[in-house]
């Protein structure tokens, strides 16, 4: 039948969105009582049975108890959002990541992914990654989005993130960019769970200069960092090496400004890059 996808290819998204469709048709309810049930808006259920926004992992399994769907949804989703790249980014993203109760971060070049708009991600990768397609682009893009959605989880993650002055001053994507960029960290920071600390571009302490890295606590699993530098990475729990990282972290940390002379100086931020585009 017209619009049902016959005749062309479905996205993964449109293919998603299709089968909640049915299974939600077929359980009785309206996009505004699934909506109800599971604590979003009615347009969110319409945009991603449309295709258009993909449905969040999260919300998945959630969807699938509701609608019976013996696990569709989750697994339909699961094998969109599969990670691709090296094998320590996807085990750090698969394994680590989403299950930390903690996250302390160092950032001496970039606002760590975690925090990125879509624009100052975007731009990230179409700036940093060169001979790069425009779909490895947005690929890379949609990946990054989609880490972020443990900070909307009902147990996110406190985050504890330590980034240099000069990551406020660097043009990523233009004056807009920067600007919304800046806006974003200063909404996020007001989340009990989310603590940002700039440390200032003088500061003598030099043991953040070789890399930056990921602190991960996780409940009933050892603390593990991941370290990426000159585009290699490394994942581990290995004692000594994550004593070590931790050693660094206290340094630049100590060097760091107070939060709220961290929030004034992102504000001031944002004011230079106000206005350009």
């Amino acid at each position: 039948m017209p619009g049902d996808g016959e005749g062309k290819r479905l996205t993964p998204e449109q293919r998603i969105g299709r089968e909640l469709a049915r299974a939600r048709k077929a359980a009785g309810l309206s996009q505004a009582r699934l909506g109800r049930h599971l604590g979003v808006s009615p347009s969110l259920i319409s945009h991603v049975e449309s295709g258009s926004r993909s449905l969040r992992i999260d919300l998945a399994p959630r969807c699938d108890t509701l609608l019976k769907t013996g696990g569709l949804l989750e697994r339909l989703c699961r094998s969109l959002t599969a990670p691709s790249g090296p094998s320590w980014y996807i085990r750090w993203v698969e394994e680590v990541e989403p299950y930390s109760r903690i996250l302390r971060s160092w950032d001496p070049l970039l606002v760590p992914g975690l925090l990125q708009t879509e624009p100052y991600a975007r731009a990230v990768f179409r700036n940093g990654l060169a001979g790069s397609s425009p779909k490895e682009v947005e690929d890379g893009v949609s990946a990054r989005l989609r880490r972020q959605v443990i900070l909307d989880g009902e147990k996110p993650p406190t985050l504890w993130v330590l980034i240099d002055e000069w990551v406020l001053r660097r043009p990523v994507g233009g004056r807009a960019v920067m600007h919304d960029q800046m806006q974003q960290l200063l909404s996020l920071v007001e989340r009990p769970t989310i603590h940002v600390q700039v440390v200032p571009h003088d500061a003598p302490c030099t043991a953040g200069l070789v890399s930056n890295f990921v602190i991960a606590e996780i409940p009933d699993s050892p603390t593990t960092v991941s370290v990426d530098s000159a585009g290699k990475g490394e994942v581990s729990a290995d004692h000594d090496f994550v004593s070590q990282i931790w050693a660094r972290y206290d340094k630049i940390r100590a060097e760091a400004l107070r939060p709220g002379e961290t929030v004034k100086m992102i504000k001031e931020a944002r004011g230079r890059w106000k206005g350009g585009s």
